[in-house]
């Protein structure tokens, strides 16, 4: 008989599953069909799987621990932001005062 694993905790509560939140969980499904897509290019272009099988369980290890690492530092909606905040930049320069000049203000 299947186990049966708990998915959603409540309404508005965010999706957890195995301790991944959120989007965290598509991360984790695109990584491992991308690898189960280089362990058949590779087992096609004929190279032994004595060299294949370690690789692509290295890889699988590090690609879960990095999604599980993320998930925990960041949570949630954290990753979004972090990404949003480093795009954001850490001056804006004006070489001429024009676009303050020619601002109109409501009332006047």
């Amino acid at each position: 008989m299947g186990s049966v694993y708990p998915i959603n905790k409540g309404v508005s509560q965010p999706i957890v599953f195995k301790g991944l939140r959120a989007q965290y969980i598509i991360y984790l499904a695109i990584g491992l069909v991308a690898l189960l897509i280089l362990f058949a290019i590779l087992y096609v272009l004929g190279i032994s799987l004595i060299i294949i099988l370690p690789l692509i369980i290295l890889l699988v290890g590090a690609h879960f621990s990095l999604i599980s690492y993320l998930s925990h530092r960041f949570g949630t909606h954290g990753l979004m932001k972090y990404m949003a905040k480093r795009r954001l930049p850490r001056s804006i320069r004006f070489r001429s005062r024009r676009m303050f000049t020619s601002l109109k203000y409501p009332g006047h």
